[in-house]
């Protein structure tokens, strides 16, 4: 398997971003991964890290989207971008998957400029693996698309339950529709035509779901547009690190409760791990016609690590291939 790899992308590259390939390189389903950008500092990087990088290939590009600029001029203007050489490499066949820490909407428009969208998907958009209760949830779009249609939240739906089945194991996946109440005659129109319509899909509908609902792990696939996908992950990730400040603050308020903690410290240890959204890797933008994982801008190496993980799972099952199948059985269905 063979991943391209926006070695530019992101707060830390290319530090984090080359030495997480380094670490990826080591799975055992990895037989090539690409670094793009700037040639003589992926391999001042590479230097660093040492290890086997027999894996390791790079690829020059001059040019670099940064985080601030407007994506699809950027894209279109920066002809030997590192997130555009990348995507073309999906595109030309060289590589299987394309995972980026850069700016996002570049990723986003790279990718459905160069390899377009899937048959019968309209947008693409970003699938987020959240933490719950219970087992995760994938929450989708979570910021490619600010406005939507009926029918193209069911897509979303559709391809979100291919997700949760192919990569989390959620067998027939349970889907809700965001919204500002469980009754179908709450939410705007939008909201409302897509609850009747998935209400005759052959999806495992659930209904609507508030935010409330969002963690309770009763919900495998939650549907939203991007906007308000966006705002509710910046929003939960702004809420998880402020809890864990505040918790951290009053454990260490005194020597009782410091000493306290050392009895508590394999429970903490074990919260960390499941809240950490390193973890989960990055989020997959479903519904391209090639395999794209967009990580988080301050991602680690091991945060890396875990997104070419992902991108290595989601070619390896076939998402897109059960993904078309999936709309075309939806398409026969309305």
């Amino acid at each position: 398997m063979r991943i391209a790899i926006d070695a530019m992308g992101g707060d830390f590259a290319p530090c984090e971003v080359v030495a997480g390939a380094v670490l990826a390189s080591e799975l055992p389903n990895i037989d090539r991964l690409i670094l793009v950008g700037d040639e003589t500092a992926i391999r001042a990087e590479l230097a660093v890290c040492g290890g086997d990088q027999s894996k390791i290939e790079i690829r020059h590009a001059s040019e670099v989207v940064e985080m601030g600029e407007t994506p699809a001029h950027a894209v279109r203007k920066k002809k030997d971008s590192s997130i555009g050489r990348a995507v073309e490499l999906v595109r030309d066949g060289e590589a299987d998957a394309v995972m980026s820490a850069g700016n996002t909407g570049a990723a986003v428009a790279a990718s459905a400029l160069k390899l377009r969208t899937l048959p019968g998907v309209d947008r693409p958009a970003i699938a987020t693996v959240m933490p719950t209760q219970k087992t995760p949830v994938v929450l989708l779009d979570a910021g490619a698309n600010t406005d939507c249609t009926p029918d193209q939240l069911m897509q979303f739906a559709v391809m979100g339950s291919v997700y949760s089945r192919k990569i989390l194991g959620r067998e027939n996946s349970v889907v809700g529709l965001l919204s500002i109440g469980g009754e179908e005659s709450k939410g705007n129109d939008v909201t409302k035509r897509t609850h009747a319509a998935l209400q005759k899909s052959h999806l495992n509908f659930r209904g609507n779901v508030e935010g409330r609902d969002l963690f309770e792990g009763e919900t495998d696939v939650v549907v939203c547009d991007g906007f308000v996908g966006n705002v509710v992950l910046k929003t939960t990730e702004s809420a998880a690190t402020a809890i864990t400040r505040w918790f951290k603050s009053e454990l260490t308020a005194n020597w009782i409760r410091v000493a306290a903690c050392a009895l508590l410290k394999g429970a903490f240890r074990n919260l960390k791990k499941r809240l950490d959204p390193e973890m989960y890797g990055g989020a997959p933008l479903l519904g391209v016609n090639g395999v794209c994982i967009i990580a988080h801008g301050g991602s680690s190496r091991h945060a890396i690590y875990h997104a070419i993980r992902v991108a290595s799972e989601a070619v390896e099952f076939h998402v897109n291939d059960d993904i078309v199948a999936e709309i075309a059985k939806l398409n026969g269905a309305t």
